[in-house]
């Protein structure tokens, strides 16, 4: 599936080709603090396929209690997280952060990881009251 992406403000435009059956929430702590979130949607796309068309991203390199090194890349002037791939200059794939792609609706979660460290109150919010908008 082609996907194209950007970051908030538009500085940082991408395309790649992506399996949607390759969606993942992940819970690991890591994501939870490098999103703001209780999780990160990431879809994976092979390197040969992901082309940046505008912008340069500005990359954070992260160390795991694995010992390995991510490469985060985000917009260096609205601080969207962009991807992550491994800390090489030739990744075989980058993770693309689902929230910035604009097919994004047609890109469910097909597993979760690291749910040692899910927060319990962010696996169902279903029944929490909502508005169509804030």
């Amino acid at each position: 599936m082609h996907v194209t992406g950007s970051c908030h403000c538009g500085q940082v435009t991408y395309e790649a080709e992506v399996d949607p059956a390759r969606v993942s929430i992940c819970n690991c702590t890591d994501c939870q603090v490098l999103s703001g979130s209780a999780y990160r949607v990431t879809v994976s796309a092979p390197a040969e396929t992901f082309k940046l068309l505008t912008g340069r991203p500005k990359v954070y390199v992260k160390t795991a209690d694995s010992g390995n090194r991510r490469r985060h890349a985000f917009c260096p002037n609205c601080g969207t997280p962009v991807s992550a791939c491994a800390d090489s200059d030739s990744p075989p794939n980058y993770g693309l952060r689902v929230g910035c792609l604009a097919q994004k609706a047609q890109l469910p979660p097909q597993r979760r990881i690291w749910c040692g460290s899910a927060l319990e109150w962010a696996q169902d919010v279903s029944s929490l009251p909502g508005t169509e908008r804030g």
